[in-house]
């Protein structure tokens, strides 16, 4: 069966991180569910892979993350109260975000060992299908949402697709950097190659990966035997130029504002810009902001 016949129905979201970039906030809740406005990154993050058309969502964890399987289940006392108290607009927003049975899958990574290694640990419950990763603390402001516009090329020309921005030249060396064939057709973009983390100017362009894959599952054998690179870890960049022997990688530049919510200003920045475009606080966030300014 063509890869593009293949239809998109899984997501893979490595939750397993320990937020180190914003401690102490992430000490005993998880990064995932800190807030931006009034809902959790992860709302945001589900809410994305929901409207791409992701039926079946593969949270990859470790310890001390329980609290992110409670929040897509029923509180049963709070639900009784919001009722009670005819606050039915709030328990509606909040019905909305629960798992309907059979949804969500929950599985641990146990030792923190690197992207790779945490996309590898979902490969028995997805099987033998194409799948999308999403990074859970980067909140990608668009319309349609980032992985949707991935999952529209990737309805057309199967294969992987990689989600990708641009970024100053002096900032490649942070971020895993695709290697481009020449020539797009629009946003799409055909790749040779690609790099974590390149050292200063040797990066092969300015278009980083931001946190939205959509990967074919001979991923799972390649990263079975990746070897650990840059940071000691499995990195999946490092099991995608693998693949890219056999199979074609498009990268598309989307349309959209990226927010690094696992960075103290990222999140900052995120609260303030969502919060400003929001038709019932928005004004109200402004007068706040300029008085503070």
């Amino acid at each position: 069966m063509p890869a593009h016949s293949r239809r998109l129905r899984k997501a893979v979201l490595p939750v397993a991180g320990l937020g180190t970039r914003v401690l102490p906030g992430t000490k005993t809740t998880p990064k995932e569910l800190l807030n931006v406005v009034d809902r959790p990154i992860l709302s945001y993050i589900v809410e994305e892979a929901r409207e791409a058309g992701i039926e079946h969502i593969v949270f990859v964890t470790g310890r001390s993350k329980g609290a992110i399987e409670d929040y897509f289940d029923h509180q049963i006392e709070l639900e009784a109260q919001l009722l009670a108290k005819g606050k039915t607009d709030i328990l509606e927003m909040m019905n909305a975000e629960l798992a309907s049975a059979g949804e969500m899958s929950f599985t641990r990574q146990m030792q923190p060992k690197g992207l790779g290694h945490a996309v590898w640990c979902a490969r028995d419950i997805i099987g033998d299908e194409p799948f999308a990763v999403i990074l859970p603390d980067v909140i990608v402001d668009s319309q349609p949402g980032a992985l949707k516009q991935l999952a529209e090329v990737y309805a057309e020309v199967g294969g992987n697709v990689i989600g990708v921005e641009q970024v100053p030249e002096s900032e490649t060396h942070k971020y895993g950097i695709v290697d481009p064939i020449e020539g797009r057709e629009g946003n799409r973009i055909r790749m040779k190659g690609m790099v974590e983390k390149p050292a200063k100017g040797t990066a092969p362009s300015n278009l980083s990966i931001s946190g939205r894959y959509i990967l074919q599952p001979e991923i799972f054998d390649i990263l079975e035997t990746q070897e650990r690179g840059a940071g000691g870890e499995i990195q999946l960049t490092d099991g995608m130029a693998r693949l890219m022997a056999d199979q074609a990688f498009t990268a598309v530049q989307y349309a959209g504002v990226t927010h690094d919510c696992g960075d103290k200003i990222g999140l900052l920045r995120a609260n303030v810009a969502l919060a400003l475009k929001r038709a019932d606080l928005g004004e109200a966030a402004r007068a706040a902001i300029t008085a503070l300014l």
